[in-house]
């Protein structure tokens, strides 16, 4: 017999989810009809939840009739005797052979249905409110999620108007990556910190600046002076930083306020070794 349930979730995994624990079947065993899609609104509000419709096969009363369409059928011929006594022989083995299957789906079913579903909450609640936001903005943008063996979330953007969603510097990209931990973290036991980016825009991004930065520290030796690049944001003099750590004549420091903070290359005289061209001594402390 078919049978139907509807079960309501913040998203649609969620709803689907919780008819699958109620009826405890797989995923694979039951056909799923979205009734309503979850509205995540506008940073909150207005947001409905997902009703889903599951389709499921009960299995209870086909199993009677099974049983006993064979018996009248074979009434008519009780005198050949070897037919009763191999006719029961294989009912037997497949009765044997339902019961540890029925066995392991159930103990498998716990295991498939709660590993995934705290991920694919997490990733839905993500795509959500991107979805949300990106909407508001006209974009239409295709979301992709995956973890970090750190446990750290990446989301790359793709589609059309990613400059747009990138914006000057990265500054919207920054903005939009900040407003998603915010809203995604608030008042969660776990938190993950989620990165997203736009068309590989950060590492394409971190490529330029560690040119830059290697550059910089080229003209800073050669002319034996320090060297000040434009304002930058936080995440962008991390790099420049991160790429001079190690490179040897040269030191780095920030200095000035925001918006207006900048990376200054310094050259360092060798130990033994003269002063600058200029004559005057390096910098080597910013505020």
């Amino acid at each position: 017999m078919i049978k139907t349930l509807e079960k309501a979730g913040r998203t649609e995994d969620d709803a689907i989810n919780a008819a699958l624990k109620e009826l405890g079947l797989d995923r694979d065993d039951v056909s799923v009809e979205i009734v309503e899609r979850a509205k995540s609104g506008f940073f909150g509000i207005g947001a409905t939840q997902a009703v889903v419709r599951v389709t499921y096969e009960c299995e209870d009363i086909p199993e009677p009739v099974k049983e006993a369409s064979p018996t009248p059928a074979k009434a008519p011929a009780p005198e050949k005797k070897p037919e009763p006594v191999k006719a029961p022989a294989p009912e037997t083995k497949t009765a044997a052979a339902k019961e540890p299957e029925e066995k392991k789906t159930a103990e498998s079913q716990p295991a498939i249905s709660s590993i995934p579903a705290e991920e694919n909450a997490r990733y839905a609640e993500i795509r959500s409110f991107l979805t949300g936001l990106f909407d508001k903005m006209g974009i239409d943008a295709q979301i992709d999620i995956s973890t970090r063996e750190n446990g750290s979330i990446d989301v790359e953007l793709s589609g059309n108007g990613m400059g747009a969603i990138i914006g000057r510097r990265g500054e919207t990209l920054d903005a939009i990556q900040h407003l998603t931990n915010y809203v995604v973290n608030h008042g969660g036991e776990k938190r993950s910190h989620i990165n997203i980016d736009a068309e590989s825009y950060r590492s394409k991004r971190e490529d330029s600046l560690t040119h830059l930065a290697e550059k910089m520290a080229e003209k800073a030796i050669k002319y034996k002076r320090s060297m000040a690049l434009e304002p930058m944001n936080s995440y962008e003099r991390h790099v420049i930083h991160t790429a001079l750590q190690d490179y040897k004549g040269v030191t780095t420091a920030s200095t000035g306020e925001e918006p207006n903070r900048r990376v200054v290359v310094s050259y360092v005289k060798p130990e033994g070794g003269e002063e600058s061209s200029s004559g005057k001594p390096k910098i080597r402390e910013w505020a």
